[in-house]
């Protein structure tokens, strides 16, 4: 009977998760997939991938990538972008994948302040594999007697197909940047069910962040002597979605070329239950070549621990097709953390 209570656990919570975003902790070293706005925002060329394994010591863990590339046209102040992204649940087999091109638009307000606006058209592919899935009508209540075989009794389609939205807002200057995005315009429904409707709720993000300049240290390069930056960065994303709502709050450390970072994800939410979720603790290098490599942990604080869980682990790579007039206009601009 306790098998049969947390399978019914697990299968309303893996519901409300896919109903769900999936969270990168590396949330800016994800542009695209934060804002469609900052396409193009380096004001050069870019290409990365990141990739998420969430909870590993479980049976059912959530794996998720992303790869995105995107352009800036000086000559029409526009940016052009291609971003693809995937999820899996591995106790269901159920995934997701979507396909997607944004475009953002930059308006010059001074010689330092920028506004991008951006947004993404998207095509959405949603799978699930219902032979393991065993259903609340297939249980007897006071026996945990499990009637048929998982999979029995399902009416639905295990393939739905739809089209999507997202737009953003993206403000930078000096020192500092704002930004807004909200994604799921068309609230695409994610419902397997024949008789049931479900959409899936849009998602309102505001985040931004202050770059602190510290001073400057040494490099020894067996040549010469050259500054080494060094510079703190405070950031957050605040997150609502539906019912939800959740905030990463942290800052990072840059000593070229290593960078140093926490972070705290959890609070706010409407609910009364404690919404501590995670630390994350972040290890980064920046290469003055123009690759960026990040890796992260999230260690849990909830009640869902460690040991059951085994946290989250999270990589990204990051590569700017650097000229060379063109790599002091690039790390110089404020709008990007170091990883």
């Amino acid at each position: 009977m306790r098998k049969v209570r947390l399978l019914l656990l697990f299968l309303i919570g893996n519901t409300a998760l896919f109903a769900q975003d999936i969270q990168y902790s590396q949330y800016y070293a994800n542009p695209i997939y934060l804002n469609p706005a900052f396409t193009g925002s380096t004001g050069l060329t870019r290409a990365g991938v990141n990739f998420r394994n969430q909870w590993p010591a479980m049976d059912a863990s959530f794996v998720a990538y992303t790869a995105y590339f995107d352009h800036y046209d000086e000559r029409i102040n526009s940016g052009f972008g291609l971003i693809i992204q995937g999820a899996q649940e591995s106790f269901t087999q159920t995934s997701l994948n979507e396909i997607g091109l944004t475009y953002s638009y930059r308006l010059k307000l001074s010689e330092k302040n920028y506004v991008q606006a951006g947004v993404q058209g998207s095509f959405v592919a949603r799978d699930a594999l219902f032979d393991r899935v065993i259903l609340g009508t297939q249980l007897n209540i006071d026996t945990g007697q499990i009637l048929g075989e998982p999979g029995d009794s399902f009416e639905g389609d295990s393939q739905i197909r739809s089209a999507d939205a997202h737009a953003g807002l993206l403000y930078y200057g000096e020192k500092a940047w704002f930004g807004v995005s909200v994604s799921h315009l068309l609230e695409p429904e994610i419902s397997y069910l024949a008789d049931d409707t479900n959409q899936l709720p849009m998602k309102y993000s505001l985040h931004g962040g202050y770059r602190l300049n510290l001073a400057a240290g040494d490099i020894n390069d067996f040549f010469n002597n050259t500054d080494q930056e060094r510079t703190l960065t405070l950031g957050f994303n605040y997150k609502k979605q539906g019912g939800f709502s959740q905030l990463d709050l942290g800052a990072e450390f840059f000593f070229e070329p290593l960078v140093l970072g926490m972070w705290y994800r959890g609070l706010p939410t409407k609910y009364t239950l404690p919404n501590n979720e995670a630390l994350i603790f972040l290890l980064g290098i920046n290469l003055s070549a123009g690759i960026d490599l990040g890796y992260s942990f999230d260690y849990p604080i909830s009640k869902l621990g460690l040991g059951s869980s085994g946290g989250a682990h999270e990589m990204s790579v990051r590569y700017v097709f650097l000229s060379k007039h063109a790599k002091q206009r690039y790390y110089s601009n404020p709008a990007f953390f170091k990883y």
